[in-house]
């Protein structure tokens, strides 16, 4: 799980803009998968059930009928072997971590790899792949919560976040895909020119909002994994003047407003943890990949390589005036 990033401010003071836990005890026993690599596969499979090949596959259920971020036993709750450390001139780490067929559910012994690079000009590179030897699904992604004006400072409603993307996928009452693909346009998910995270997400009246107790939704980036970076999303905080600009490949972006956080979780610095007091940008495959043809495919074969490639790129900017 990524513990800590320390940034500077438009002032020059440093902050750590990641929440996280004290210690290991609470991690094993968390609910919010702070920092975490999360699979074999991010975001919900539909009762936790999916269809390859001709046979059908039933995960474990964790997310009530739903099993969520790879089930009971994600990567979040197990030990990835350190495999390589590089000390210059970027800074890097890689992780390896072999699940095993039937782990979960998932066919396939799955072998998974990341690595965190801290890369010139204020840049986190994250970078997963994995490896199978029989026909699986993946989608592995990172769900780390993000403050930029400080772990523990309060709300980022103030915050200013663009996202690229023209449509979503609604949701049903268990957060499972409709299979609509639905245009942003007039509604408080259109953050197509950049606004405050808050301003729409007291809308009483768009039910999605209702049913993740604020944004917690897939926006549609493209409908296909692009052959290179693109830009996913940036967000601004006015406050501080940092920035945080994120770049993948994936067609999908998960935006999180942290809206489970309810006032349960005690962060490493001593503060409580409350609703809207960070943010999660996952990019990934869309939600419930494999029962949705129309999404796409989420099928890994032997002899292929899976690949999610994530960075996060940091500046500061003098005046956010608009």
């Amino acid at each position: 799980a990524l513990q800590s990033l320390m940034l500077p401010d438009r002032h020059g003071k440093s902050a750590d803009v990641v929440l996280a836990y004290p210690d290991l005890h609470d991690y094993l026993a968390d609910p919010q998968y702070f920092g975490a690599s999360v699979g074999r596969f991010a975001n919900r499979i539909g009762k936790g059930r999916f269809t390859l090949d001709g046979k059908t596959y039933q995960l474990t259920l964790n997310d009530g009928p739903n099993s969520l971020h790879g089930g009971t036993k994600g990567f979040d709750k197990v030990v990835w072997q350190v495999v390589k450390v590089v000390k210059s001139p970027e800074p890097s780490v890689t992780l390896r971590y072999v699940s095993p067929d039937g782990d979960q559910g998932y066919p396939g012994t799955l072998t998974a790899t990341a690595t965190y690079t801290l890369k010139a000009g204020h840049e986190l590179d994250i970078d997963y792949t994995a490896t199978t030897d029989k026909p699986t699904i993946v989608n592995i992604s990172n769900h780390t919560y993000w403050n930029l004006g400080g772990e523990g400072s309060g709300s980022i409603y103030h915050d200013i976040l663009t996202i690229p993307g023209n449509s979503i996928t609604p949701v049903d009452a268990t957060l499972i895909p409709t299979g609509e693909f639905r245009s942003v346009a007039g509604t408080p998910y259109d953050f197509r020119h950049g606004k405050p995270i808050g301003r729409d997400i007291r809308d009483g009246k768009e039910e999605q909002l209702l049913r993740g107790h604020g944004y917690d939704m897939n926006w549609v980036i493209s409908r296909t994994k692009a052959a290179a970076l693109r830009l996913m999303a940036k967000v601004e905080d006015p406050h501080s003047g940092r920035v945080l600009t994120l770049l993948s490949a994936q067609p999908g972006l998960q935006f999180y407003s942290g809206n489970f956080l309810d006032g349960t979780s005690v962060g490493k610095s001593g503060r409580i943890y409350c609703q809207g007091d960070a943010f999660v940008l996952e990019p990934q495959m869309f939600p419930d990949t494999p029962n949705h043809p129309d999404f796409g495919s989420a099928r890994l074969a032997p002899g292929q390589t899976y690949h999610n490639h994530i960075i996060y790129r940091f500046s500061v900017e003098r005046d956010m005036s608009r």
